[in-house]
């Protein structure tokens, strides 16, 4: 077992990415967006190949040829898990400034909570940002008006770990001091997010390449998730499910580095000033 192991650790990176460049399409899967994560696959499925007995990526796509059911195993180690609150400060400044208090205001005028859905949620560290934003900073200018956010996620182990609500200090870095002190105690060397900030948020299972949560939204981030990893055509079909779940005037947060799928009938528009936000234009009267 050690000389196999040695083995596997000799293998090269471009041994890893030759492999996902072949592998990655058959998962509806982009390799340009697994580049700079690829070490983290990498080191999955060396683990994985180490507890199959196989020495090389080769001896692994045999395996895959012929056993349909390790391509699920395949799939699993693809997930990236990167997640951290407030991440892109610029763009939270904006859904804090701008995207929230219309929402809230919005609701208020129709008598209705307002919701949200994070999609891709990986261990809760984005739901909970845009609940402590809403709770602490925008929830006084609109009394009465609650805020519901379904998060969703095809990682089992995330969504345990988003459910416990307790994070290392290192990921609440970008998240404002005030806000840090307001909204966490610490537990031991964890800081866990106080009890009135984790009501209204619901984790689910779910895989975004396949379904979504059957309500309507007034606001939906999919960030580094969807237009980072997924293959062309099935961003296409996600955008336009996400479209389906805005209500009229809704926005839709994506990732900074990432783009919405080009010729979308009837796709979100840029918010002015408002980085990777864009909202979903009510439909003119007949």
């Amino acid at each position: 077992m050690g000389r196999m192991n040695q083995q596997i650790d000799l293998m090269s990176d471009a041994d890893c990415t030759a492999f996902l460049q072949w592998a990655l399409p058959r998962l509806n899967l982009r390799w340009p967006g697994f580049r700079k994560v690829r070490r983290q696959v990498c080191k999955r499925l060396k683990r994985r190949m180490s507890e199959l007995q196989l020495t090389d990526f080769a001896a692994y796509r045999t395996r895959l040829e012929a056993d349909p059911s390790e391509w699920q195993i395949l799939d699993q180690a693809c997930h990236i898990t990167i997640s951290r609150f407030f991440r892109d400060r610029g763009v939270f400044e904006a859904v804090r400034k701008r995207v929230l208090a219309d929402i809230a205001a919005r609701a208020k005028r129709e008598r209705r909570e307002a919701r949200a859905w994070s999609a891709g949620c990986a261990s809760g560290e984005e739901a909970y940002t845009v609940k402590i934003l809403w709770d602490l900073e925008v929830a006084s200018s609109c009394p009465g008006v609650s805020l519901s956010i379904t998060a969703t996620d095809v990682d089992k182990t995330m969504l345990a770990r988003a459910r416990k609500g307790c994070f290392e200090p290192s990921s609440l870095r970008e998240l404002p001091p005030h806000l840090v002190r307001q909204a966490f105690d610490r537990v031991g060397q964890a800081l866990c997010v106080r009890q009135q900030h984790r009501e209204g948020i619901d984790f689910l299972f779910q895989d975004l390449r396949l379904e979504a949560p059957n309500l309507l939204f007034d606001l939906i981030l999919c960030r580094y998730v969807a237009f980072t990893y997924f293959a062309v055509p099935l961003q296409y079909q996600v955008l336009g499910r996400i479209v389906e779940r805005l209500l009229p005037n809704g926005y839709l947060v994506i990732g900074t580095h990432e783009r919405l799928p080009g010729d979308v009938a009837r796709p979100p528009s840029p918010l002015t000033g408002g980085p990777q936000i864009f909202q979903k234009r009510a439909a003119l009267p007949d």
